[in-house]
This record gives C-alpha cells, structure tokens and sequence, in this order.
C-alpha cells in the first residue's frame, strides 16, 4: 500500500482517530502504532512483516542479554552488528556475489558451484538495519540502557520511517517512544505545509519530470541528441531530489501527526559548493550513519592524511553498495570517493578551501554525471549513454530551450527557497482553521490533475 494512495490516506485518517482516543493510554497507544505499522508492512508482503518480526525477536534476545550480562555489553554489540550485517548480506546480496563468484569459478574453469537461493528481498531492510545497528552500538558503547520490549520494537517497525527512512538513533527516535508524557500535535501549519511540500515534489514534479524526459531518454538514449542527453542528466538529478526529499516531507508530517518528530533529511543538496558539502546536505540521516559508524570507527581523521583519503573512499564504496547489489551503484559510491578525495588534494596543494560559485557548478555537474550510473540499468548503459553526449546534427524530439528554462528555475527557487516556505508558513498561520481544510483538498485535486496518473512509486523502495 503506497502512502500517496487514496487506500492509505482513508486507512491513516481512521487509525489517527483510534491513535488519540488512546492518548492517556502511552502503552495501549504504543501497541496499536506498532501493529499498525506491522499491518501496513504485510500490506506489501507478509513475509515482509515475518523477517522484520524475526529480525526484531533476535534484537530483543541480544538486548535482554546485554541487560543481564552488562560487563559483556560489548562482546555482545559486535556479535549484534556482525549478525545484522551478515543478514542485510543474504537479503540483498547474495545473489550478486554467487554471480561474482561463478563467473570467477568459470575463469579458473573450476566445477565450484553455489547453489541458487530464491530469497524475497524485504522493502526497507537496509534503513531498519542500519537503525537497529545504531541501536545496538548505543547500548554497547554504555550510551544508553536496553529499552523495553514494546519501545524496543516500535523503534524499528514505526511505519513513516520504515520504507525509506530517515534513518532513526535511539537518541532520537527511541527517547521520543519511551517519554511517558501525553503526546501532542504540534506544528499544524508546518505539518501542512510538508504535506503540500511532498505532493507537489513527488506527484507532480518527480512523476512529471520522470515520464516526460528521464525515463525515454534512458530507455533509449540512441534516439536522441547529446544536447538532449545533457538535459535528461539534469532532469534526473532533480527527479530523485524532489523524489526522496518529497518522501521524506511526507514521513515527517506522517511522524509529527503521530506526536514524533524526525530529523530533517535533505537541505538543498544542489546548492553546495563542494562535495564535502553536498553530502552534509543530501541524505542527511544515511552519509552522518556512514561517519559514525563507518568512517570514524575505521579512523576517521586519525592515522595520516593519507589514510584519512582511503577511509574517504572506503566509506563512499560501502555507502554505494547499500544503494543495491551491482557494479553501477560501487561505480557511482566511488566516483563521489575519488571526488572527496581530488578535492582534498586540490585544497592541500593549493591551501585554499573549495567554494564560490564556480565550485558550485562543478561540484553540481560532478553529481549530475555520478547520477548517469546510479540511473541506467547497468554500468554498459551508463557508458552508453555517457558517448551520446557528442551525438549532434540530428532531429531534437524535446523541448530543450524549455528544459534549460525549467533548470534556471528550479536554482533560482532553491535560492530562494527559505523566504518562499517562510512567506507561505506565514500565510498559512494567518488562514482561518475552517478553510485549512478546503484549501488542502483544493491543492490536493489540482496536483493530481497536473500530475500524471496512477499513484507513483518512490524511487528510494528499491534501496
């Protein structure tokens, strides 16, 4: 069941009514969160809601122990996060490394053979592995105490957060589940504002920009000229930003309609000026996970500057290869590695930081091209698509002079995006609370006409 259908929102309507009449009841009202959350993840699968139950029961086994045997507390978190990364392993990549490891059996012309496997890959076991990894180092570290049970479990099912993230940690997330006060909503017109905010990014703009330049010109970038393919890199890099961003706004609304507020996941990532900050900037919950638990853990800044570059790119190569099992996605997490890596050098020899706005275009460009693998089918396409790029002189099928005009605009409403979302919370603020209402259904039936049909898939289910 996709949170944009017209099944979900009926379905979200009607449990917030159950959800606040159980308001002086945190516990009963904790229970019914997290069998819903259950109930909207079987909606995709039940097995999804199987391997989430079992993960869960292993992670409580491990906790109850780590309550009982605290001197152990950290034999018992590395045990956790091995376990946990050998089951995301199985999930998501096993039959990538079968591939991989038959195709150098054939080299060897060895008769070595790994038996196939049909493993269903469950939606959103990468973010609530991550999740319950943050946890299990929390604990392991003596940050914090094992929660109960019902805390313990609702922190991983929570279903805004569940598909796609953000990417909770118990300081967060957990500390908010284990308050004993009454939950309140706060914000109204900010929760709004977000909702507006990720319709009109995903409904409409995400789908449209999607059908209308990016998925042809991937399809079949021989059709068309390099002019055009330049275009359809630009569209897709805005695609997935108003894509994952829009979902994220909807997550957060969904989250603060509940009582819980997360942490902001995107901040205008195309206007960075370097690389170093367009990943303080993009994905937010996923590359500060891959510092502190990937980075720094492996040394961070603290063996050499030389060391600190392989760290660098040992990071991006993990933080790639969590986007899904293929040779592209490690292709595009180390472009961004020998990226943060040449910009550091650059700024070592030349001592001066990387900003300003030629920075600005490069670092964007750079991205853009990144996306090109992230985006094909595989690396040969990519490559593909990448040697059309000098392909002129023929017919152009797309409006390229509009594209150019819509990419102006969009930078020039990123710019000034923080007055345009202050100038609407203030009007919003001054609206009458009886015509909230009507003018969320208004907008609501507008997107939908501008957008195209159907109910849109995000983009980040498949990670």
């Amino acid at each position: 069941m996709s949170y944009l259908s017209p099944e979900f929102a009926v379905c979200f309507l009607l449990f917030l009514l159950l959800y606040w009449a159980l308001a002086r009841w945190s516990s009963a009202q904790k229970v019914a969160l997290l069998l819903a959350s259950y109930a909207v993840y079987a909606s995709l699968d039940w097995r999804f809601s199987a391997t989430l139950a079992c993960y869960t029961a292993s992670l409580l086994l491990l906790l109850a122990a780590a309550k009982r045997w605290s001197q152990h507390r950290k034999k018992l978190a590395v045990a956790g996060v091995t376990a946990s990364v050998i089951n995301l392993a199985v999930f998501k990549y096993f039959d990538f490394f079968r591939e991989g490891f038959q195709l150098a059996a054939a080299e060897l012309q060895s008769d070595w053979v790994i038996p196939a496997l049909d493993i269903i890959l469950p939606v959103g076991i990468s973010f609530y592995t991550f999740q319950a990894i943050a946890y299990i180092v929390a604990v392991g570290r003596n940050e914090r105490d094992p929660a109960n049970p019902l805390d313990s479990a609702l922190y991983l099912a929570f279903f805004p957060t569940l598909m796609a993230g953000p990417i909770c940690r118990p300081d967060t997330l957990l500390a908010q589940i284990e308050e004993k006060t009454v939950r309140q909503i706060r914000q109204p017109d900010r929760i709004f504002w977000l909702l507006l905010s990720a319709l009109i990014k995903k409904v409409w703009l995400a789908s449209w920009i999607a059908t209308t330049w990016v998925n042809p010109l991937f399809a079949n970038p021989d059709a068309y000229q390099g002019v055009e393919l330049l275009l359809g890199m630009y569209a897709f890099a805005i695609q997935i930003y108003f894509d994952f961003s829009g979902y994220s706004d909807l997550v957060i609304a969904m989250a603060m309609l509940l009582g819980y507020k997360l942490n902001q996941n995107f901040n205008l990532p195309y206007l960075a000026v370097n690389l170093r900050e367009f990943w303080r900037r993009w994905h937010i919950s996923l590359s500060t996970w891959i510092r502190d638990y990937v980075y720094i853990p492996m040394g961070g800044n603290r063996g050499g500057w030389w060391a600190t570059q392989l760290t660098i790119l040992t990071s991006m190569l993990i933080s790639g290869i969590w986007h899904g099992a293929s040779i592209k996605y490690l292709i595009w997490g180390a472009l961004h590695g020998l990226g943060m890596v040449a910009q550091n050098v650059l700024e070592k020899i030349t001592g001066r930081k990387a900003d300003g706005f030629l920075s600005g275009v490069i670092t964007f460009h750079f991205v853009c091209f990144a996306w090109i693998f992230f985006r094909a089918d595989g690396w040969q396409e990519a490559l593909n698509y990448l040697s059309g790029f000098t392909r002129h002189g023929g017919a152009i099928e797309l409006n390229v002079i509009g594209g150019c005009a819509l990419l102006l605009l969009f930078f020039w409403v990123s710019y000034y995006f923080e007055q345009v979302r202050d100038s609407s919370l203030g009007l919003l603020e001054k609206t009458p609370l009886m015509l909230k209402p009507v003018l969320l259904a208004f907008l609501v039936l507008l997107i939908n006409l501008l957008g195209p049909s159907g109910v849109p898939a995000f983009l980040y289910y498949s990670y």
